[in-house]
């Protein structure tokens, strides 16, 4: 798409927006006098107003889509500088919709987390009713989806609640995996590759562990959930598992801990002697996770284990005890259809998950699906595989409590944690709607420090892939420092 910007530089978010409306199309942003199939977005200002204007053109017709804003909104830059993104995406997807492109799932929506304006509007408005109407009508969301942003925002807000400003949260990152599924864009080395850079991979977190908990310890803070993800932890052997949780004991007060996450997604990895192992040090919820449960679909996206093996992973840990078990599922993926998701989650429900996390498939750079350009379900396909799911998981006494969006994701739509018998997950709610900062350690780790006066956050991160992190874990540990600078401008020392 070619695309004209008149006063403003505002890419970022008209890219959002068109990535929303055009997902299959990306930005030119070509020179000389505008021409062709192409959308011209303005941004002007009065003594009283600032407005946005898009005239979308099609080639044979022209559509123009408008919003506008009083200057009293205005109020600081960083303000300023939201509501003009807001108001250019507003033009650009009122001008779309004008043309006939089809109406998206979150309407003007293009961020990850719809729950943070739904909690603004309901700090501002006198009751929900009135909130989840204004979130409707300025942002033409569904009354499904907003329904279940508000159900996730009331859990959001009683997180807040219940924490000090002192808390935090520790994520370890242990980038090792049996072996790469086809969807998958994190950071992780398969470890018939690199099983030999595990010990050394070790050897360089725990001097990251050192770091981080010095400034956890020198600036008073409080962790109170710590998640352990990747990767697959549990690719790791029992003997390392060991080692690794005594340190984060050692160095870290956990004394304040309120919930111990270890991913233990892939069953091939779980193990008796593991899940003890973590039994041990107070780990009391594991993900196992099936992503599907038919076993043609398994093969297509690169597992190595079967259905079966899922149910007898969730035996092993049922076995041990004292754990809460999610299991994520992913709607949309290759070689799936409707029914073959409803058969997924009809048989996750008879395995009796404390959550069950339903993901909708995100192409994301780096995955092989992407590079293989693999054949997916439709979005009406995948959009009725959530429908279904949400239907049935509330019958089956499940309640959504938190809720986040991708870029890529198939149909534009959402992921969604659901949990029954109050099995909230602190960490999730926390990193998807920004409560607390997230200290993270480990290959790919990001730290990200949230500002409580609503500024902008800090993000530190440390390098992606083991070799390299390995190579620099001085100069990680070094940027730890960072930590400390920051919350001295916040927090008064003791």
């Amino acid at each position: 798409m070619r695309l004209y910007l008149s006063g403003h530089e505002y890419k970022y978010a008209v890219e959002q927006m068109l990535l929303t409306l055009f997902p299959d199309e990306r930005p030119e942003y070509p020179e000389g006098s505008p021409e062709g199939r192409r959308m011209e977005i303005r941004l002007s200002r009065t003594a009283a107003t600032t407005s946005a204007s898009c005239a979308f053109h099609t080639g044979k017709s022209m559509f123009r889509g408008a919003a506008r804003t009083a200057n009293d909104a205005l109020t600081d830059p960083l303000t300023g500088d939201r509501i003009c993104q807001r108001l250019i995406k507003n033009a650009m997807y009122r001008a779309a919709l004008k043309s006939g492109v089809a109406k998206p799932p979150w309407g003007a929506l293009t961020g990850v987390r719809p729950g943070k304006l739904m909690a603004g509007l309901v700090s501002e408005c006198p009751d929900e009713k009135t909130a989840l109407r204004r979130f409707i009508g300025e942002f033409d969301v569904s009354p499904e989806r907003a329904g279940l942003c508000l159900a996730t925002t009331r859990e959001t807000l009683r997180a807040e609640a219940s924490m000090q400003a002192r808390d935090v949260c520790l994520y370890v990152g242990i980038p090792f995996c049996p072996t790469r599924c086809a969807y998958c864009s994190f950071v992780s080395q398969s470890v018939e590759k690199s099983m030999q850079l595990i010990d050394p991979f070790l050897e360089a977190l725990e001097k990251e562990i050192a770091a981080t908990a010095e400034q956890v310890r020198d600036l008073g803070l409080r962790p109170v959930s710590l998640y352990m993800g990747g990767g697959t932890p549990t690719t790791l052997t029992a003997s390392q598992l060991d080692r690794l949780c005594t340190v984060l004991a050692e160095r870290f007060d956990l004394s304040a801990l309120r919930e111990y996450t270890v991913e233990a997604g892939r069953p091939d990895t779980i193990t008796e002697e593991k899940l003890r192992v973590l039994q041990r040090h107070g780990v009391d919820r594991v993900s196992v996770n099936p992503q599907t449960m038919s076993d043609r679909v398994l093969e297509i996206i690169g597992r190595r284990h079967t259905a079966a093996d899922i149910v007898t992973a969730l035996d092993r840990v049922r076995a041990v005890g004292g754990f809460a078990v999610n299991m994520d599922l992913i709607a949309g993926l290759p070689g799936d259809s409707v029914a073959g998701f409803r058969d997924t989650l009809e048989k996750v429900l008879t395995l009796g998950a404390e959550n069950v996390t339903v993901h909708t498939l995100a192409l994301k750079k780096g995955s092989r699906i992407t590079v293989d350009q693999t054949p997916l379900p439709a979005a009406r396909e995948v959009a009725a595989m959530l429908d279904y799911a949400q239907g049935r998981l509330r019958a089956a006494g499940y309640a959504p409590y938190y809720l986040y969006r991708q870029k890529f994701m198939s149909g534009g739509f959402e992921n969604v944690g659901w949990q029954k018998g109050g099995t909230v997950n602190l960490y999730n709610i926390c990193i998807m709607e920004e409560l607390r900062s997230i200290l993270a350690m480990g290959g790919g780790g990001s730290t990200k420090l949230i500002r409580p006066d609503g500024g902008r956050n800090i993000r530190l991160s440390a390098p992606k892939y083991p070799l390299e992190y390995i190579a620099q874990i001085d100069k990680t540990c070094a940027d730890k420092a960072q930590i400390g600078a920051f919350y001295r401008q916040f927090l008064k020392e003791e």
